[in-house]
């Protein structure tokens, strides 16, 4: 009997792990603003007689629930991804161009919705199909697969740790692989709405679509 005893204290005394539904909707939840920097390696599938290709780029991630976000690519070059809560700002500076595009029409049903858009797992419900899958790397995982089938998006996976935010993986239409791996993810830092405004620089294409 005291061994017994002894074997359910133990037991109990191990951490409890949340799975990966569990953890995302602890995520959307609680994690009202974050902020963390980043590095993204995206494979395109292999070809015949061809080996599968990566390029690897870095730099920063920081959103606002609901509809707020700004991702900053730093190297090998530099791209901003800004979106404000009416408009999502693409300014590649090696262009000298600005694309604008109506927020609402095409955030729903994409990575960003996951991780920053949506305000609450019911919200992600209606867009994705959402299911627990096995650890890895030791991380707690969970599968959404958009529901609309014209999306260009096949599939995203999204792990947890501890600490928050750990990986995005983003599988497209095409079989392209991207995978975002977080680092020093800061939970609800203080963000203004300001810090999220655009402003086109002077002397760039805008375009509109």
């Amino acid at each position: 009997m005291k061994k017994l005893l002894t074997v359910l204290i133990a037991i109990s005394a191990l951490p409890v792990w949340a799975g990966g539904l569990e953890s995302l909707e602890n995520f959307v939840k609680t994690m009202k603003t974050g902020r963390a920097g980043f590095t993204q390696v995206v494979t395109a599938p292999s070809r015949q007689g061809q080996a599968a290709r990566s390029k690897t780029s870095t730099g920063s991630f920081e959103f606002a629930r609901p509809n707020r976000f700004k991702f900053v690519y730093k190297k090998p070059f530099a791209q901003s991804i800004v979106a404000d809560g009416q408009t999502l700002w693409m300014h590649d500076p090696d262009l000298n161009q600005v694309t604008a595009r109506e927020q609402a029409g095409v955030l729903a049903s994409t990575p960003a919705a996951l991780i920053a858009a949506a305000p609450d797992l019911q919200a992600l419900r209606a867009e994705f199909t959402l299911v627990d899958v096995p650890d890895q790397d030791g991380l707690q995982w969970v599968l959404a697969t958009p529901r609309s089938k014209d999306n260009a998006v096949q599939s995203i996976r999204v792990g947890f740790q501890a600490a928050g935010l750990a990986a995005l993986e983003i599988v497209d239409s095409f079989g392209q692989r991207s995978l975002l791996s977080f680092q020093d993810f800061e939970a609800n830092p203080t963000l203004s709405m300001g810090h999220f405004q655009f402003k086109v620089p002077v002397g760039a294409d805008l375009l509109r679509q």
